[in-house]
């Protein structure tokens, strides 16, 4: 049974990427419309039955373009921005999406009557980080709150779930490689949030639930080196790899190669991430800005996780019927 129509219509930018879609899902089962802004509409069918027939709808917006983001808000209530990217492509830079970007979204909204935004960031977001990632991620951040000081930022650790870049990565490489690397030796320490804890913290701030002008860490529930993150992934996967130290010297190097790379399977600014641990802060803990503080329980890796890497198994997700 589908929920009632609440009458309110929300705009999420980067509505059909991974972490967005699952927004537009928990968004529709409240009962709002969604309009998701994306690049290529056309490229956006999947969201249809995320929803009941006419809830969801795609529009073409560009953040680069701030007439199509000022089209994108017009008659909106609220709205979300889950636009970012790992790695820049063509014209999609670190600052025109994650600097330039947010900034033009809070504007938008600010002249078309909207008092705060939801802004996805990440943990590690700094000023001072000697990555372009971390950097713009903060200029984003003080962009929307420089012009919308009631928004409310949401800073998530490493995002996993059924279309994550992460596990599915490496699931993908143990598949035909021997050897996984382990960056920097793998001792970077995460805290993966499923991404449908994340969604919910995200439609809870479109309910106004949560602290006007606070900035919410988001991890899950336990803390995970980067070596251990792929050893649960090869358990699951059951498979047997050899999972290589690489010095960060080293990794760099590579980083500046394989960036050059279709798909850039790995960034020498994203060497530059995996030297800081990305974990929520005893500060955020202290002061309930974290998943447990706004009444969600996360879920584990261990619970998430068979739900869909069982296709990379040997025999693909009939290894479970088989016997160990």
């Amino acid at each position: 049974m589908s929920t009632p129509l609440n009458g309110k219509l929300v705009t999420v930018f980067g509505g059909s990427g991974f972490l967005g879609r699952h927004i537009v899902q928990a968004l529709a089962r409240r009962g709002y419309r969604v309009r998701a802004a994306v690049r290529r509409p056309d490229l956006a069918s999947h969201l249809q039955p995320l929803g009941a027939p006419g809830q969801i709808m795609a529009i073409q917006a560009n953040l680069r373009y701030r007439w199509s983001v000022d089209r994108a808000l017009q008659g909106s209530d609220a709205v979300v921005n889950a636009v970012g990217i790992l790695a820049p492509t063509g014209k999609q830079s670190f600052d025109a999406v994650q600097a330039f970007g947010p900034r033009a979204i809070a504007e938008a909204a600010r002249a078309a009557g909207i008092n705060a935004i939801t802004h996805i960031s990440a943990i590690g977001a700094d000023a001072e980080s000697s990555s372009a990632y971390a950097q713009t991620k903060a200029a984003g951040e003080a962009g929307v709150l420089e012009t919308l000081p009631e928004s409310v930022i949401l800073r998530p650790s490493i995002v996993f779930g059924p279309e994550d870049d992460f596990f599915n990565q490496f699931a993908g490489m143990a598949r035909f490689s021997p050897v996984l690397p382990l960056i920097g030796g793998g001792a970077t320490k995460f805290q993966p949030v499923y991404v449908g804890d994340v969604a919910e913290a995200v439609a809870r701030a479109v309910d106004v639930d949560l602290k006007a002008g606070a900035v919410y860490e988001l991890g899950g529930p336990e803390v995970k080196s980067f070596k251990e993150c792929l050893a649960e992934m090869l358990d699951v996967t059951r498979r047997s790899r050899v999972l290589l130290p690489i010095p960060f010297e080293i990794s760099s190097a590579m980083g500046k190669v394989m960036q050059l790379l279709p798909g850039a399977p790995l960034t020498a600014d994203q060497v530059e991430l995996l030297k800081t641990d990305n974990v929520v802060s005893e500060t955020a803990t202290a002061d309930n800005r974290t998943l447990a503080g706004i009444g969600i329980t996360p879920a584990t890796t261990a619970a998430i996780l068979p739900s869909y890497l069982d296709r990379f198994r040997e025999h693909g997700q009939y290894d479970a019927h088989r016997a160990v």
